[in-house]
């Protein structure tokens, strides 16, 4: 495996309003378009934060300047913002993204509040384009009644075998909820093109609050098999333990067991290859925050060592805490990362390409690419 070229996304501008570019997500469309979602802000705990977008026709020699195409909206008389754009290619020039929407009716409060585990009201909208990326329908809230809780979209929307459409998320307390945080993975299922989402299923879900299988980063496989990936802290101990999977062989409505995929640290989705094979980018934090790439044989089980290949290594000191950790220490030094996030696509060829947030500092980062031939 070698990495075949590199670049910048997007840099942020020091002392700027998008000093800070983080969590990015990237879609290639059957005409070879590389399009990438991404939030800039000021700092990265910035509450006013902008989801933008961009892309590159030429393999990403260039880029274009990045757009902000959904207007701040209101939902049910509250003012909000998008946190987060995933894209998904239906096909032609034919995109949906799903959109993290989040309260902004009170810029004081932090997205996550330590003291209670509660987090901002977060939802999700679906908008389209119809036209690779240019223009952008208004976006549409999907409704996830019975579920109240709040709902932060964890990627793009994925088209299942079935024809369905599969929406996944995690479960939050919202602010002033004192009942204790009970985490979730979670995914609703549309039969008419998002349109309505009748169907629900739980991937994850630790009743004694043990695990917390963070962060799910599902896909689907050739056979129809659904691959989910999660970043897991097993809160008795205070620490991170490997990378966590599971898959579901009917459409998502039900899950097999998790099992340690042997992997350190936080992945990013997997990506079936020409050859059966699959392939995933992961951030491994064990000591110099760095991305890292590996290949499996056999559906995810495994991801032997001597596929690996490093697509960043920042240079820098642990930024992980060497501590027990409660949750207001996990999200602390969560909102410490300047690594992170990478996401992952195949492109026409069979390469691989990836992206991911990296800087210096916490509040200076940027979003690069790099492609791989693996």
């Amino acid at each position: 495996m070698t990495i075949s070229d590199r670049g910048i996304v997007f840099s942020g501008e020091a002392g700027s309003d998008v000093q800070s570019a983080a969590f990015p997500g990237i879609c290639v469309t059957p005409g070879g378009r590389w399009i990438c979602g991404f939030r800039t802000a000021p700092e990265k705990g910035s509450t006013t934060d902008k989801t933008q977008l961009t892309w590159s026709d030429d393999q990403g020699r260039s880029w274009q300047e990045p757009i902000a195409p959904w207007e701040v909206l209101e939902l049910n008389g509250t003012p909000g913002r998008f946190r987060g754009a995933y894209v998904t290619s239906l096909g032609g020039d034919s995109l949906v993204v799903a959109l993290c929407w989040v309260d902004t009716s009170d810029p004081s409060r932090p997205f996550w509040h330590e003291a209670t585990e509660c987090l901002l009201d977060t939802r999700i909208f679906l908008s389209r384009s119809e036209d690779c990326g240019e223009t952008w329908s208004a976006p549409q809230y999907v409704d996830t009644y019975p579920i109240t809780m709040c709902v932060p979209v964890t990627g793009p929307i994925l088209l299942l075998q079935n024809g369905d459409w599969a929406c996944h998320f995690e479960l939050n307390k919202p602010y002033g909820d004192s009942s204790v945080w009970r985490h979730g993975s979670m995914m609703a299922f549309s039969h008419d093109a998002g349109a309505t989402w009748p169907l629900f299923s739980v991937v994850t879900n630790d009743p004694a609050r043990r695990f917390f299988w963070w962060d799910q980063r599902p896909a689907v496989l050739p056979d129809g098999t659904i691959l989910n990936m999660f970043w897991t802290l097993d809160n008795e101990a205070g620490a991170y333990i490997n990378i966590q999977a599971c898959e579901s062989k009917d459409h998502g409505r039900t899950w097999s067991e998790i099992w340690d995929t042997g992997l350190p640290g936080q992945p990013g989705n997997p990506v079936p290859l020409l050859d059966g094979r699959l392939a995933m980018p992961y951030v491994d934090r064990s000591d110099e925050p760095k991305i890292m790439f590996r290949c499996s044989s056999d559906g995810g089980r495994t991801w032997p060592d001597d596929t690996e290949l490093p697509i960043y290594t920042s240079g820098m000191e642990t930024q992980t805490w060497d501590r027990q950790k409660t949750m207001q220490d996990t999200w602390a030094e969560m909102a410490e990362f300047s690594v992170g996030l990478p996401a992952a696509a195949r492109l026409v060829d069979g390469d691989v390409l990836i992206v991911y947030y990296a800087g210096p500092e916490t509040d200076m980062t940027a979003i690069e690419w790099a492609r791989v031939h693996p």
